[in-house]
C-alpha cells in the first residue's frame, strides 16, 4: 500500500525533532505501523526517504525490535510472557489455553482479524506476574480465567481497562501513540499505580535505613518513589 503524503508529512515532522534526523527512526517506525498495521517495504522506503537512508538501514533497526511486526497484526496484539517467574506462576497455562482456543500459534492472528498472539519472553513486569499485555497495556496477575474474558471482549468490541493506565484502544491507536505524533492525553492517565508488589523493597529499605552507595536515602514517600508511568 502506498504511504500517503500526509503520513510522508508526519515522518518528516519527527524526524525535525531530533538534532539527527536519524536518531528519530524509532518513532518514525511506530508511526509507519500505526498506519499500516505493520512495517510493510514501502513504509520503510518512505522512512528510508526522509531520512536519506538505504532500505536496509531501516529495515536493520524495523527487524531488531520485537516491538516491530513485520507482517499484518490484527486489531488487537494479545502478548503473554512465558518467562520463567510468568511461566511458573501461569503463564504457560495462560498461552496454552488461548492458544488453543484462539485457533492460532505464535504470532497467528484469529480468522476474524481481531486478535494477534504472541510469546513473549519478558514484559519487564515480574512483581505481577503472570503477566499479559494487549496493544501494549500492561495486564497484571493474570489467571486463565480472566485472560479468556479479556480476549473475548476485545473481539466483542467491548471496553477492557488496562492495569496501569487507559482502555485499551487498538493495536494502530497504541503504535500512533509511540511515535509521539500524539498521545491524546495517555501520558496522564496511568497516575501513581505502583503496587504493594512494586513496593516491597523501597518499604524494607525505608524500615532498615537504607541508603545508597552514593548515601542518598531511600526515605521517600511511596508517591515518589514509586510512581509508574
Amino acid at each position: 500500500m502506498a504511504i500517503a503524503e500526509e503520513t510522508k508529512a508526519e515522518l518528516a515532522e519527527i524526524a525535525a525533532r531530533y538534532p539527527r534526523a536519524r536518531s528519530g527512526i524509532v518513532p518514525m517506525l511506530h508511526l509507519v505501523q500505526s498506519v499500516e498495521g505493520y512495517v510493510s517495504q514501502e513504509g520503510m522506503q518512505a522512512v528510508a526517504g526522509v531520512l536519506d537512508l538505504t532500505v536496509a538501514e531501516v529495515a536493520a533497526v524495523a527487524t531488531f525490535y520485537t516491538m516491530f511486526k513485520m507482517r499484518p497484526v490484527g486489531e488487537h496484539h494479545v502478548a503473554v510472557c512465558v518467562n520463567p517467574q510468568c511461566g511458573i506462576l501461569g503463564g504457560d497455562r495462560i498461552w496454552e489455553v488461548l492458544s488453543d482456543e484462539l485457533g492460532v500459534g505464535n504470532g497467528g492472528t484469529t480468522d476474524d482479524g481481531k486478535v494477534t498472539l504472541e510469546r513473549i519472553e519478558c514484559q519487564a513486569a515480574c512483581t505481577n506476574a503472570p503477566v499479559m499485555t494487549a496493544d501494549w497495556e500492561f495486564l497484571d496477575n493474570m489467571t486463565v480465567e480472566r485472560a479468556r474474558d479479556i480476549v473475548s471482549r476485545l473481539r466483542a468490541g467491548d471496553p477492557v481497562q488496562s492495569t496501569r493506565g487507559p482502555l485499551i484502544r487498538s493495536f494502530k491507536a497504541t503504535a500512533r501513540s509511540l511515535s509521539g505524533i500524539e498521545d491524546d492525553g495517555l501520558a496522564d492517565q496511568g497516575g501513581n499505580n505502583a503496587t504493594d508488589e512494586m513496593l516491597a523493597g523501597l518499604r524494607v529499605a525505608q524500615a532498615r535505613g537504607m541508603v545508597s552507595p552514593d548515601g542518598r536515602s531511600s526515605n521517600r514517600s511511596d508517591s515518589e518513589s514509586g510512581r509508574v508511568k
